[in-house]
């Protein structure tokens, strides 16, 4: 799928999936927000929500001069139901945030699926002050055990694809690697294998959603859900591995 393709279907996918990634993590068994709050500065400064959301983040940082940005209408309807504010819509691409005034970005989930990537980082460190912190969460490729692999096996074999078509696999176990190469210092770069409760089929049908996969018939979609629910049972649970990367912009001569 090339890149035009791809934003049409992601912007598609969350305009009618308002607040998905958000329902998914309150199966998992410890908040991954919550994870990814604890590497953010003490609360004070300005901090930019990435490609928020629903924005989950911001009842985790209340006490912060916090904005959300995200270019889906849906998702940003959501967030002001739930009466996370100031949002703004907007591209990652063009951020609407002056340059070097904000001690902290929050990128939760997103840099794997934006694009053009090298623009999207390349807003961070405009937006950011020296010194600032960069902090991303991805999904990992690494850290499943052989059940763990072996299940994930039985969820995509369900939905007959492969893997999830992420633009910028590079952003997942990579992430740090890719950061260095832009230009930022990696303070950290840690993984957790997260649990994700998989005990009704009303759990199961969340995690069909939840997945990015733009050649996914509702067809096919159905079967799986059908499928995966005769496996879901009261201590049913997915593994999760995911990556928390805390990282700040290197000032270059001249700058």
């Amino acid at each position: 799928m090339d890149e035009q393709h791809w934003r049409r279907y992601l912007g598609a996918y969350h305009d009618t999936r308002p607040g998905i990634t958000e329902r998914l993590f309150r199966l998992v068994d410890a908040s991954p927000y919550k994870w990814l709050a604890r590497a953010l500065p003490a609360p004070t400064g300005t901090v930019v929500d990435l490609a928020c959301g629903s924005a989950p983040m911001r009842e985790l940082l209340p006490d912060v001069r916090w904005i959300g940005v995200d270019a889906s209408a849906g998702e940003l309807a959501e967030a002001a139901r739930l009466g996370r504010r100031p949002l703004v819509r907007a591209d990652a691409t063009a951020l609407p945030v002056r340059s070097a005034s904000a001690d902290a970005v929050c990128a939760s989930m997103c840099l794997p699926v934006l694009t053009p990537l090298p623009l999207v980082v390349g807003e961070i460190q405009r937006v950011l002050r020296p010194g600032g912190t960069l902090a991303a969460l991805v999904p990992a490729q690494s850290g499943l055990s052989v059940p763990g692999a072996l299940a994930w096996i039985r969820v995509m074999y369900a939905l007959r694809a492969l893997r999830q078509p992420w633009p910028n696999p590079g952003a997942r176990d990579g992430l740090a690697a890719l950061l260095r190469s832009s230009g930022f210092r990696v303070r950290s770069d840690e993984r957790r294998v997260f649990a994700l409760r998989l005990e009704t089929p009303q759990a199961v049908a969340l995690l069909v959603e939840g997945l990015y996969l733009p050649r996914l018939s509702e067809s096919r979609a159905r079967a799986a859900k059908r499928a995966l629910a005769d496996w879901a049972r009261p201590g049913r649970r997915l593994e999760l591995p995911l990556r928390r990367v805390v990282a700040e912009p290197v000032l270059r001569p001249g700058e």
